[in-house]
C-alpha cells in the first residue's frame, strides 16, 4: 500500500503504529482497494500504510489520536459482525469527539448486547452515544418522544425495535401511523383505493420494513394484520393492546390527534413517537404543532421518555448533518 502523503493537520507532527489481534478481519477494515482507509485518510488529514497486521498513522498529534480510535472501534464493530461502510465511517469519526466512544457500544458493564437489535436482516448497534441512549430507552419505558432532525435514525430504530419484538412474541402487532400530510406541496386528487391513495405518505415506514424483514415476510405478516400501516386519522376509537406502536412524523399532528393517538396506549404496549419540532408542514390556519404540545405537557409524566437528537446524531451523508446546522443556525 503506497499513496502520496495527505498534508496533516495543524499540530505538531505524530507517528504511530496500531497491531490488530486478527489479521484475517484486516481486508474487511481497510476496504476494497483500501478504500476505508482513503476515507479516513480524507477525512482526517492523517497518511495511512499498512503492513502485515501493522497499520502506521502519521500526520497532526490530535488527527493521529483520532484516526487510531476511530481504527479500532471500526475492528471491534467488525467483530461484531457488523460491515463497514461510508456511513458507518463518518458516525465513528462522529463519535471520535465524544468522551463515549470507547464504550458506546459495550456500556452497562460491557454487556453490549443490552443495547443492540436483532432482526432477520442485521444486527443494528448505536453510532452516536444519543442513538445508544435512544436503544435503552426502546427497552425500558413506555411511551418515548423520539425529537431531532432527519437522518438521525429515530424511526429506523423504532422500527428495528418493533421488529426484534414482535419476532421474539414480546409484542403481537406492530403499528405503524403517520399524519397524511403533504410536504409543502399540493398533489391534488390521487387516484386508486385507500391503500393507494395513503400509501405514498407511508413509504418510509415500509423502506425500514425491508431493511429489517425479508419482503415476503413484510407481506404476510402485513397480509395477517402482525404489521399494521395506516394514516393517524384510522387510529380514533380503538385501544392498541400488545403492540408496538410507532407515529412518525409527529410534528404534523395537531393537538387534538396527538391526544387521540396517545390515549390508544393499552396494555403490554409500547409507543414511539417520532418527529422533527423545526419542520412542520401543517397546513395553512393549523398554528400549533401536537408534537410541540405534548412535550411541554408530557416532559417529566413517570413512564414518558424524551430522546433528544442534533446535527452531530445525523448518520447520513456528512453533508446532510452540514444542511441541518445552517438551516437551525439561520432560524435561531
Amino acid at each position: 500500500m503506497s499513496r502520496k502523503p495527505v498534508p496533516a493537520r495543524s499540530g505538531e507532527r505524530s507517528r504511530v503504529e496500531v497491531s490488530f489481534d486478527k489479521p484475517q478481519m484486516l481486508p474487511r477494515l481497510f476496504g476494497e482497494f483500501d478504500s476505508n482507509l482513503l476515507a479516513l485518510e480524507e477525512r482526517l488529514g492523517v497518511y495511512i500504510t499498512a503492513r502485515g497486521d501493522r497499520v502506521g498513522i502519521e500526520g497532526s498529534a490530535e488527527s493521529v489520536a483520532r484516526a487510531r480510535e476511530v481504527l479500532q472501534e471500526l475492528h471491534h464493530r467488525i467483530l461484531r459482525g457488523e460491515e463497514v461502510d461510508p456511513g458507518l465511517i463518518d458516525a465513528v469519526i462522529a463519535m471520535a469527539d465524544q468522551p463515549t466512544l470507547d464504550g458506546i457500544v459495550r456500556a452497562d458493564g460491557g454487556n453490549a448486547a443490552s443495547i443492540m437489535i436483532r432482526t432477520r436482516k442485521k444486527t443494528i448497534v448505536p453510532r452516536t452515544a444519543a442513538q445508544a441512549s435512544y436503544m435503552r430507552q426502546l427497552v425500558g419505558h413506555d411511551i418515548i418522544f423520539a425529537l431531532g432532525p432527519a437522518g438521525t435514525g429515530k424511526t429506523y430504530l423504532a422500527v428495528a425495535q418493533a421488529v426484534a419484538q414482535l419476532i421474539t412474541g414480546s409484542v403481537q402487532r406492530l403499528i405503524l401511523s403517520r399524519p397524511a400530510v403533504e410536504a409543502g406541496e399540493k398533489l391534488g386528487f390521487l387516484p386508486g383505493d385507500m391503500k393507494e391513495k395513503v400509501d405514498p405518505y407511508l413509504r418510509p415506514l415500509y423502506d425500514a420494513l425491508h431493511d429489517c424483514l425479508p419482503a415476503e415476510q413484510v407481506e404476510r405478516r402485513i397480509s395477517s394484520g402482525e404489521i399494521e400501516i395506516a394514516p393517524i386519522a384510522f387510529m380514533r376509537g380503538r385501544t392498541l393492546a400488545d403492540a408496538f406502536v410507532i407515529l412518525d412524523e409527529a410534528q404534523n399532528t395537531t393537538p387534538a390527534q396527538m391526544k387521540m393517538f396517545l390515549t390508544r396506549f393499552g396494555q403490554n404496549s409500547r409507543m414511539v413517537v417520532c418527529g422533527d419540532p423545526n419542520q412542520t408542514d401543517l397546513p395553512g390556519g393549523v398554528s400549533a404543532s401536537g408534537l410541540a404540545d405534548a412535550t411541554a405537557r408530557l416532559e417529566g409524566v413517570e413512564g414518558i421518555a424524551f430522546a433528544r437528537f442534533g446535527p452531530a446524531d445525523v448518520v447520513r451523508h456528512p453533508i446532510v448533518g452540514r444542511i441541518v446546522e445552517a438551516y437551525e443556525g439561520k432560524d435561531a
